[in-house]
């Protein structure tokens, strides 16, 4: 019972961690190429792009959170 409480625990911090962490970057790469999504009100194609670098970055960084924090626990 604590092995599942310990493994899930450590699977929830590495989602949140790589959740966060990927949003940013995703965030940051957008601005490198001039596509800043948070802080316009605009919906147009730049803007989804800058959309679609955050959700991918979200989701990127949620499986290399998984892979480095759960790597060597079975």
């Amino acid at each position: 019972m604590a092995q599942d409480f310990d493994r899930a625990m450590r699977e929830a911090l590495a989602d949140a961690v790589g959740f966060v962490a990927g949003a940013l970057a995703g965030w940051w790469l957008g601005r490198q190429f001039g596509i800043d999504f948070i802080s316009t009100t605009d919906w147009n194609a730049q803007q989804m792009a800058g959309l679609v670098l955050i959700v991918g970055g979200c989701g990127v960084g949620r499986l290399v959170a998984r892979k480095l924090m759960l790597k060597d626990k079975a």
